[in-house]
């Protein structure tokens, strides 16, 4: 009981002192919430092995004697706890080599979210739908992962446009570039632009290509609000919008037919 209760004021007093450390002590620096909450988990699993190895002493238990123990351990992760050890030593690396972090948006397999918590054994990924899945640590490092603001929360997206042949494309890259300008969610650094990308069967194909740091949770937002207003600019000013078509020439020429008949 005694050694029960020490237990658990162990693991309390180490959850308040992270708390304290990333929403007050750290939260004066300049690091960023993902950096903060990896280094107060760091700091509680340190407080909680040094803890217990306190506990253990206290109560007069032999830490040498638990070498057989610890023997018997290694055998039962060997054979039935291999994937919470996995998980374990996974969510250790996640933290100091910060790959993700809390914060983070990222693609896992088919699973696109922002990363808000990061455990011992898994790491909880929020969706747009607002639904939290529960992604095993070993998945971050045995699988490829997406991390769309790893380096900062500036993303690039590319918007492609197509256009009849009779049009300017001077005037379409002008009002392309206007459509960006006018949106609030685009960055004005760096400068959005845009790109002649090629000549298609069926229309001049361009490439508006902006950055953001607000929309990358929802591309598709920021995707339907410029082609909503490119639509209603190229109304405006009378550009036509090509659909795929063919044309089809037919030769008119006489046919010269003999009629040969049997003698």
């Amino acid at each position: 009981m005694y050694f029960v209760l020490l237990l658990f004021l162990l693991i309390f007093i180490s959850k308040k002192i992270k708390n304290w450390l990333v929403h007050t002590v750290l939260a004066k620096s300049s690091l960023d919430l993902g950096t903060r909450t990896a280094i107060g988990t760091i700091t509680r699993y340190a407080i909680i092995l040094i803890g217990l190895i306190i506990i253990l002493q206290s109560i007069g238990i032999d830490l040498s004697t638990l070498t057989v123990l610890a023997g018997a351990l290694g055998v039962g992760i060997g054979f039935g706890l291999q994937n919470v050890t996995n998980n374990f030593v996974s969510g250790i690396i996640i933290l100091f080599e910060r790959p993700i972090k809390v914060g983070d948006r990222i693609e896992v397999g088919n699973i696109a979210g922002d990363v808000v918590r990061i455990s011992m054994r898994a790491t909880t990924v929020l969706t747009n739908d607002n639904i939290s899945v529960i992604v095993p640590n070993s998945e971050f490092i045995s699988s490829q992962v997406i991390n769309w603001s790893h380096n900062d929360r500036n993303v690039r997206f590319n918007i492609p446009v197509g256009v009849s042949y009779k049009e300017d494309p001077q005037k379409v890259k002008a009002l392309l570039l206007s459509v960006a300008d006018d949106n609030t969610a685009v960055l004005r650094e760096p400068l959005p632009d845009v790109i002649f990308d090629e000549f298609g069967d069926s229309s001049l194909n361009f490439i508006l290509r902006v950055w953001t740091t607000k929309l990358i949770q929802t591309p598709q937002v920021l995707k339907s609000q410029l082609y909503f207003e490119i639509f209603k600019r190229f109304r405006e000013v009378g550009i036509e919008i090509p659909f795929p078509q063919r044309d089809l020439h037919i030769k008119n020429e006489e046919l010269n037919i003999k009629i040969f008949q049997d003698k």
